[in-house]
């Protein structure tokens, strides 16, 4: 191009390669130096090792050009402007660098196969050939220019546009003298000549709501969970003990005396662990950090996939929080969202003015049910910007596991729509096979790359092999939450008991299928908000009848095959709703029947952690026995559980009428003492007091077993037998 041609691309903002004409380049008797400043009095460029030189404006609009002679390339130098405001500015010139990314970076990009495409692309603020600056790097590949603009340069689109990589689609540059904190967003001008801001889809920071600009962002978090680590590697998440407190951090607990604000990451980091601990979890569930403008979403409307919530704190924050909650010895599992992502518009939605990362086509690139937009699963390099989300919550904030938002959603093309809505794949089907690719693409590699972490999916219909190998045909999940065991149970204890014996199979259903995956039993948010009631709320009867009915939920839940998951406020009985405005009700723990709940789920998981029976073949049907799955009549279920080969076992006996039931026969697989070790009828927990203190199994066949031994079954109760030890 002519320095016209230059020129009016520059002064337009619409100049796709700045590098090619501004900054440094060889002349026949030394080096030319072009700068554009718009409004400046005054240009000068300063070498490090020599006499500056006043550059020439050669256009109105700003642009200067000075040859300093007898000069060679590389050349080290400063940008100095005087304004006529008197103000002046010298700073190092961005367009004397080289690009930051290479040509594998940038292949591998185009490729969709750059696991650590987040250290490339976004903001890094680092060193390049000796200065300190921060370079910047966006994927937009319809874009016609970008720039990046901030503070530092008043916001100006002329001052910063980057360079384009070719057909990788990648825009670049490098600012010199710039660090961390700095705000910034990427000023594009799409195809249509329209000009409009985004936010950074790499930020690793963004600012507090309502505002909308990125951060540049550095971490100084010094991690000292290297022996955790080391041990999450070794482990095998299906075979051990996982018992999740699912929380929402801005509602767990709030600051009344500061307007009710809630608890950052820091102080979260100083109650959390310790309370989780001794409750006896394994794992804390956290609903999505990742930056969410909408504090309604509760997290599920992300737009800052590599960004966690600046509401609570700064990254590194989240970093101790995680930290400290694997110094508690508790594992740290995120919300993830890869389902979809709002429409927004300083956010992902045609960021580079055209769908970019979500389908053109409404009909699979938009959300009937939620209002948003849907990832095209079938485009690498968006498949790569959510690969290299997931790795990055998994490396770099040492999360132990992803629990995968709304995989119904993907996997079915006509998910919440009606006929004529949606479009069939190539085989005329309704599944989403790009999604269905991706998914097992994600498990593959995260399973691989981050050995030992649980990935677990929301999939709420009869999709086979969800928690299966994807070499036999699975998705690859480690686990499935299983909904099905969740409304059925729900929807039975919701039964007054004097009609429960006619909805009894929903008791017992879920054994039907329990080992067809690896399964969570979810005690879930979703299930104690928008007019649900929270669990107590949903138990029939009086007041006691609601809390002996919660207790005995809570009892049978963790017996039962498959992990388990308590969403936060469940200990508590909490008595309302979630209101994720508002702080869990505390105060009910001053009441001995809330505070025995609380006992109970300690005490659940003391005796569920120690006893593998009840976790070490969780997804095989050697685990399980029934030993009285049909006494509708009394609403009774017994049933055995087993480690491998038989070696330990436990015995849970379920009463759920509100009648105690003495002299009840059970079958037990040994003769001799045998010990209660729950009872959700014990007086600690609130109950009324109908105890086993004494069971010794005699020869007396019973249920399929050699022996058996006569109970006194507690109302509305249930009861956990272990044999004495020797």
């Amino acid at each position: 191009m002519t320095d016209r041609e230059h020129i009016a691309l520059l002064t337009a903002r619409d100049h796709h390669d700045p590098h090619a004409y501004l900054g440094a380049h060889p002349a026949p008797d030394g080096v030319v130096v072009r700068a554009f400043r718009p409004g400046a009095a005054a240009v000068r460029v300063i070498p490090d090792d020599g006499a500056s030189l006043r550059l020439r404006r050669i256009d109105p609009a700003g642009v200067y050009e000075g040859v300093l002679r007898g000069r060679e390339l590389p050349l080290a130098y400063r940008i100095h402007a005087r304004y006529p405001d008197g103000s002046r500015a010298t700073t190092r010139d961005p367009y004397a660098f080289p690009p930051t990314l290479g040509e594998l970076d940038r292949h591998l990009a185009a490729e969709g196969r750059h696991e650590e495409l987040y250290e490339r692309l976004g903001a890094h603020a680092r060193t390049l050939e000796g200065v300190s600056g921060t370079s910047f790097a966006v994927w937009a590949p319809s874009a016609r220019s970008v720039s990046v603009v901030g503070d530092f340069d008043g916001w100006d689109g002329r001052l910063h546009p980057m360079r384009s990589l070719g057909a990788s689609g990648i825009w670049e540059l490098f600012v010199p003298d710039l660090g961390p904190g700095e705000l910034y967003k990427l000023e594009i001008r799409g195809g249509d000549g329209n000009l409009f801001l985004k936010a950074d889809p790499y930020a690793f920071e963004a600012e507090p709501p309502p505002r909308t600009a990125s951060v540049v962002s550095r971490s100084s978090h010094e991690w000292r969970d290297e022996e955790w680590l080391e041990r999450r590697a070794a482990s095998r998440p299906y075979a051990e003990p996982v018992s999740i407190y699912e929380l929402h951090l801005g509602s767990w607990r709030r600051k009344p005396e500061e307007g009710g604000r809630p608890l950052t990451y820091l102080e979260l980091a100083d109650e959390l662990p310790a309370y989780v601990s001794d409750l006896g979890f394994t794992h804390v569930e956290l609903l999505p950090v990742m930056h969410h403008p909408f504090a309604g979403s509760w997290g599920y409307q992300v737009t800052g996939f590599f960004a966690p919530a600046p509401a609570f704190g700064s990254p590194d924050d989240l970093r101790v929080l995680v930290d400290r909650l694997h110094d508690a010895g508790l594992g740290v599992v995120l919300d993830w969202v890869p389902a979809h992502f709002p429409s927004d518009d300083f956010a992902l939605a045609r960021f580079d003015g055209t769908a970019l990362y979500e389908h053109e086509d409404p009909r699979r690139g938009r959300h009937p049910d939620w209002g948003t937009l849907i990832f095209n699963y079938g485009r690498k390099e968006v498949r790569n910007f959510l690969l290299a989300s997931a790795l990055f919550w998994l490396r770099e904030y040492h999360a132990d596991g992803l629990r995968v938002d709304a995989v119904a959603s993907m996997l079915y093309l006509d998910y919440s729509r009606a006929a004529g809505e949606w479009v069939p794949n190539p085989h005329g089907g309704r599944e989403d096979l790009d999604a269905v690719a991706f998914l097992r693409e994600l498990n593959e590699v995260a399973h691989r790359r981050v050995p030992g972490v649980l990935l677990a999916a929301e999939e709420s219909t009869a999709w086979p092999a969800v928690s299966r190998p994807t070499d036999a045909g699975g998705l690859g999940f480690g686990f499935k939450w299983n909904m099905g065991w969740m409304h059925d149970t729900l929807a039975y204890f919701a039964h007054d008991p004097v009609h429960r014996r006619h909805h009894h199979d929903e008791l017992t259903f879920s054994l039907v299928y329990a080992f067809t995956e690896n399964f969570i039993l979810p005690l879930s948010h979703d299930e104690v908000v928008h007019g649900k009631r929270s669990l107590l709320a949903k138990m029939p009867g009086d007041r006691w009848r609601q809390l002996a009915n919660l207790r005995a939920l809570y009892a049978y839940m963790w017996a039962h095959p498959g992990k388990q998951l308590l969403f936060m406020g469940g200990e508590l009985a909490q008595e309302r709703e979630w209101n994720a405005d508002e702080s869990l009700d505390w105060h009910l723990l001053e009441r001995p029947e809330h505070a025995g709940v609380q006992s109970l789920v300690r005490d659940l998981n003391r005796v569920y952690r120690d006893e593998p029976a009840l976790w070490e073949v969780d997804g095989e049907p050697d685990g399980f026995r029934w030993l009285e799955p049909n006494d509708a009549a009394a609403n009774v279920i017994a049933f055995l559980r087993l480690a491998r080969g038989g070696r330990r076992s436990l015995v849970c006996v379920c009463n759920l009428s509100p009648v105690t039931r003495p002299g009840y026969r059970v079958g037990l697989p040994r003769p001799g003492a045998w010990r209660e070790v729950v009872n959700t009828d014990d007086p600690r927990y609130g109950g009324s007091g109908v105890l086993n203190e004494r069971v010794t199994a005699g020869d007396l066949p019973w249920h399929d077993q050699s022996c058996s031994a006569e109970l006194t079954l507690p109302p509305l109760g249930v009861v956990w037998l272990q044999p004495e030890a020797g």
